[in-house]
């Protein structure tokens, strides 16, 4: 015979209310930050934040996942320590974390230092000691995680499954709200791609008329001074020789400018079409943008230099590319220089000879930590009135093709010094075939 369930005893009862109140309270947080927000980094801070406080944890991570170089990434850190985290990498496969994003199942550890699967090495490189842990996958409602989120050190107690029930609906809503902002973001990337390549269809047809003018500037010209007399010829040399220069460069720069549109088109699309190897003279390339940009730094009030580059060996390079990537970084450090400033670019080969260093210095007002520390993301930004910050998305993907690496040294009031790293041969995957 049916027998009726027996009640849970009034504590229990009150235990179980309690943990849902809680539960409910956690998800009323989260869903009220979330909703504040459309930009990634600005939704992960503050799901972290929210675990963190929900759970009275010391310490948390939020890592997310790189296809490109798979492995997951502290993208926001909180705690003792996290200066010394943000943004390095390990491999998706490998400690809690990894574990966590392979399974797609949450992981409770109450003793890191004895769990076999904990990274040690992090908290070695951090000097942080991991007590307990728990780490959630954020993943869409279906398919594979996204990252991981990990709590840290409980106070007073140890992290266990009451939290972890609340840490998954954090995790959850986090996850979805990360997923609409990926979309909100992808749809604004469409429409940029889109106005982009109108504004290149504009950039070629406004360009066309001034290259077949140079051409007929210069077939008058040419018949102008070989029609003097050889004494005024003589004399008009100097001239002659100013105006080949001249159209020499609106005819280089004509094609420049439209290369430029197209790379700023491949930047923000995130494609990058595969680098051309040739036998390249640094000096060379410096030399055409110094040239290029000489007029405006001197209307500036602006000395350009350049050290130490003819004493480089030759390296195997794509020259175009190159000449993007030292134009965007002299260009964007003009406006940042004050009247009577220098920037130079000095260029030294490496101890090993394997490559050759270039840097560009200038004596501008410096960059603050929150736009030196984006540089070089999608998520760069630019001070310059109505600039995008593509310009040194564009230097990091230049120096990435290349196999190359760039870093940036910057103080307010000081200046800024940019240094990259060529080696002499590319990368063995892109080099070229005999």
């Amino acid at each position: 015979p049916w027998k009726k369930p027996a009640m849970p005893e009034p504590r229990t009862r009150d235990l179980h209310s309690s943990r849902s109140e809680q539960e409910l309270q956690a998800a009323r947080r989260v869903s009220e930050a979330l909703s504040r927000h459309v930009n990634i980094d600005e939704l992960v801070e503050e799901a972290l934040l929210t675990a963190l406080e929900v759970v009275e944890a010391d310490a948390g991570s939020v890592l997310l996942y790189d296809p490109q170089t798979d492995q997951l990434v502290f993208r926001h850190v909180i705690g003792d320590k996290a200066n010394l985290l943000k943004g390095t990498a390990i491999p998706s496969d490998q400690g809690i974390a990894g574990t966590v994003f392979t399974t797609g199942e949450p992981y409770v550890t109450t003793d890191a230092r004895q769990d076999a699967h904990h990274l040690g090495t992090v908290d070695q490189s951090t000097g942080y000691q991991t007590r307990d842990m728990i780490a959630v996958p954020l993943k869409r409602w279906e398919g594979s995680p996204v990252g991981v989120l990990e709590v840290l050190n409980k106070r007073g107690g140890r992290l266990g499954e009451h939290d972890l029930s609340i840490l998954t609906i954090i995790a959850a809503l986090s996850a979805a709200a990360i997923e609409q902002a990926r979309l909100f973001e992808e749809t604004k990337l469409a429409q940029m791609v889109r106005l982009l390549a109108d504004i290149g269809h504009d950039v070629s047809n406004l360009l066309t008329p001034v290259i077949c003018g140079v051409g007929l500037l210069e077939s008058n010209l040419t018949d102008f001074f070989n029609s003097l007399p050889e004494k005024d010829a003589a004399q008009a040399k100097s001239m002659r020789q100013l105006c080949d220069d001249v159209l020499g460069l609106l005819r280089t720069n004509s094609r420049r400018i439209q290369e430029q549109v197209k790379e700023m088109a491949n930047c923000v699309k995130g494609l990058s079409t595969p680098p051309v190897f040739g036998s390249c003279q640094v000096a060379l390339v410096v030399q055409h943008v110094l040239d290029t940009l000489r007029l405006l730094a001197t209307e500036n009030g602006i000395r350009l230099c350049a050290e130490g580059l003819d004493d480089l060996p030759s390296i195997m390079a794509d020259e175009r590319r190159l000449y993007l990537a030292f134009y965007n970084l002299v260009n964007n450090a003009i406006p940042e220089v004050p009247q009577g400033g220098t920037i130079t670019v000095q260029g030294r080969k490496d101890p090993s000879e394997e490559a050759v260093e270039i840097s560009v210095a200038d004596t501008g007002r410096g960059m603050p930590p929150e736009i030196r520390d984006r540089l070089f993301t999608p998520h760069a930004i630019s001070r310059k009135q109505g600039g995008t910050g593509l310009g040194t998305k564009i230097v990091g993907d230049v120096v990435a093709a290349h196999g190359g690496q760039i870093t940036v040294e910057s103080k307010e009031g000081e200046g800024t010094t940019f240094v990259i790293r060529l080696p002499i041969h590319p990368p063995k995957k892109t080099r070229p075939k005999s």
